[in-house]
């Protein structure tokens, strides 16, 4: 009797251990863009725009790790905002957002005008994807932001969220959320919410949050750059030489975290 107990605590803690890096109840369906981005808009609000925004933070990792191929993103961002919020259309107007770019000594490089961008992230308010009056409201405008930037020839790209630093419970139902989203829409999703949930359980010590328990640290807007790049190009970040200032021994956990939560999220080998 005891070896039987013994064998369903194993295999309990075995379930409780998975679940607890992949969370999300569905497996996602897209891995992977349809093409390989050099291109892309951030559409969101404040968690992609602390410290001195996320996309920045992504492009530069990228161009350490090559600089042949830079990466020109743009972050179009409203303080505590829903996707709701955002005039998706109006982004992609000719001669609008991303028409030029600043480059090398103030130099200004005018963007090719038929395709802006490649990709558009897109991030909901931290808690309107689980929100009881909200949460329908992220389920349409998934689709419908979805639909326009498809129409004008970008993909769309899920980014999930973190759970508050007081409230990790709600990491699951935000990557429940975020998954079935992008399944149903044929979207790619991004998994920083489940690589803080483990880089939180791997280092407690780590703090990736401001001091509102909310919004992203300077580690936490790291980590989310670094499973940004490699979700969009199934790399791993670790041994990059950007850094943005963090201690380089910080700066490889979280490029390691990044790569194991995106490889597990997609299953890569």
């Amino acid at each position: 009797m005891n070896i039987i107990r013994s064998a369903r605590n194993v295999l309990l803690g075995a379930t409780l251990a998975a679940a607890a890096t992949s969370f999300a109840a569905e497996t996602p369906k897209v891995t992977q863009t349809a093409a390989v981005p050099t291109s892309g808009l951030f559409i969101g609000n404040s968690f992609f725009y602390y410290n001195d925004s996320m996309h920045g933070h992504m492009r530069n990792l990228m161009v350490a790790a090559d600089k042949s191929q830079p990466f020109r993103g743009t972050s179009v961002t409203i303080s505590g905002s829903g996707l709701d919020w955002h005039p998706v259309e109006a982004y992609f107007a000719p001669n609008g957002i991303g028409r030029y770019s600043f480059v090398g000594d103030n130099a200004i490089e005018f963007n090719k005008l038929d395709k802006l961008f490649d990709i558009a992230i897109m991030m909901d308010c931290s808690q309107c994807p689980i929100h009881p009056q909200l949460k329908s409201i992220f389920i349409e405008y998934v689709k419908k932001h979805g639909d326009t930037i498809r129409k004008h020839g970008a993909e769309p790209v899920l980014f999930m969220s973190w759970a508050y630093k007081d409230k990790p419970e709600m990491t699951e139902p935000l990557a429940d959320a975020y998954v079935k989203a992008g399944n149903d829409n044929n979207m790619l999703v991004i998994p920083a919410g489940l690589a803080f949930a483990r880089s939180i359980k791997a280092r407690p010590d780590v703090n990736l949050y401001a001091a509102d328990k909310r919004h992203p640290s300077l580690a936490g807007t790291y980590l989310g750059a670094a499973v940004v790049y490699a979700s969009l190009f199934h790399k791993s970040p670790a041994g990059n030489t950007y850094t943005a200032g963090l201690d380089p021994a910080l700066a490889m956990h979280l490029q390691t975290t990044a790569w194991d939560t995106v490889r597990e999220f997609y299953r890569l080998p």
